[in-house]
């Protein structure tokens, strides 16, 4: 019997996802705000939370129905069962996001539903789940709309933009799922050759590199469906077995990472290299403001920093002129995508954007700008003047 699912991923890539999950198999696929549904089978579920490059969470929909009061949520809670998916020795965690919610209190939300959980496991076995917000085994997620409920049980754990349990360096301004986005948006395919020149942490290297070693995102890590009482590890085992049969050696990829600062360029290496990858990509601390392209053609994709005070402001004014000179002058024949929530960008870097793709990174409003670069000026030349009748 298919089993209803909802993948959240970041806003503005759900047309993505939905193309990236059908491909997966996932049947009555349907986009909304910030998330696809769909329907499949549990084998389904997992291949997905080992292979999806583009989405937060799989959630299982384990109920849905109206309701006009917190305790209708608490009925709804307590007549699922709980104690056929999860023991009362696992820890809990419950969440509630809402839109056009009526009641007052999403707190007293999450609340009534933790305690019916708990209730029920009292009544059954004696003992109920200690709560725990960090890493707990099970996560309970609760969505409100105006008039529906929808309960689900998380079956990836840990967020999938967690790619193993690999520590981070650096600031990772860009979550891999957004990065992975990013780069289907822009046409990337593996062997293309590709340039961040504000590496930082290195999202846009590592995701670019994983996929040309044909590695699954979540083959590093483990999920909450291992947690689930009855699921078919059998099948996950065979899930893994036949991904890991995919993945390549690590060899010199056309890779390039480059930063002004040298700490960003430690993050990188140091990110790369605790996954396995840093023999993939080529690193060089380098003011973009003098470089130059590493191939003739290829993909510049960027996320550089923005600024939020008036003397980061001005001084980011007085830089992207500068970027779209050198873009302009010494990447001629590469494409340039750039992720900004700095919307004075297009003005300033003096470039006519073909693309303005409305993206999200988390609550902060972005546009990825797409620029085709040529050589030469911008601006269609001047048609010559008709000659003098004398």
């Amino acid at each position: 019997m298919p089993q209803h699912f909802f993948a959240p991923c970041p806003r503005g890539l759900e047309s993505l996802l939905q193309a990236e999950l059908t491909a997966l198999g996932a049947q009555a696929v349907q986009t909304t705000e910030a998330g696809v549904a769909f329907s499949g089978d549990f084998t389904l579920c997992m291949r997905a939370n080992l292979e999806s490059r583009l989405a937060s969470r799989i959630l299982w929909q384990v109920a849905r129905g109206s309701y006009q009061h917190a305790q209708d949520l608490y009925d709804a809670a307590l007549a699922c069962p709980w104690g056929d998916w999860f023991r009362p020795e696992q820890t809990l965690r419950v969440d509630t996001r809402a839109h056009r919610c009526p009641l007052k209190s999403l707190d007293f939300v999450t609340l009534r539903v933790k305690d019916a959980i708990c209730d029920q496991f009292r009544a059954r076995e004696g003992r109920r789940p200690s709560i725990d917000t960090q890493q707990p085994h099970m996560r309970v997620h609760v969505y409100l709309d105006a008039s529906t409920y929808f309960l689900y049980l998380d079956t990836s754990g840990e967020a999938l933009f967690k790619r193993g349990r690999r520590p981070e360096f650096g600031d990772a301004a860009l979550k891999k799922n957004l990065a992975a986005g990013i780069l289907q948006l822009c046409g990337w395919q593996p062997e293309t050759p590709l340039l961040d020149p504000f590496c930082g942490s290195g999202a846009f290297l590592l995701e670019a590199a994983e996929q040309s070693l044909g590695r699954a995102p979540g083959l590093e890590r483990s999920f909450a469906f291992e947690n689930i009482q009855g699921w078919d590890l059998h099948a996950w085992n065979e899930l893994r077995a036949q991904a890991l049969s995919l993945v390549q050696a690590p060899r010199p990829l056309p890779l390039w990472g480059r930063d002004l600062k040298g700490d960003a360029i430690a993050s990188t290496r140091a990110n790369l290299a605790a996954a396995g990858l840093e023999a993939c990509v080529h690193l060089k601390q380098v003011n973009m403001l003098e470089s130059s392209a590493p191939t003739a053609t290829g993909i510049l994709v960027a996320n550089p920093p923005y600024g939020v005070r008036m003397g980061e402001q001005e001084q980011l004014a007085r830089f992207y002129p500068e970027l779209g000179h050198v873009l302009k002058r010494q990447y001629a024949g590469w494409d340039a995508w750039i992720l900004t929530a700095d919307l004075r960008l297009a003005k300033l870097i003096r470039l006519h954007p073909a693309r303005r793709i409305p993206l999200f990174n988390g609550a902060l409003e972005c546009r990825l700008f797409h620029f085709p670069l040529v050589a030469g000026s911008h601006r269609r030349p001047r048609a010559p003047a008709a000659p003098s009748v004398t």
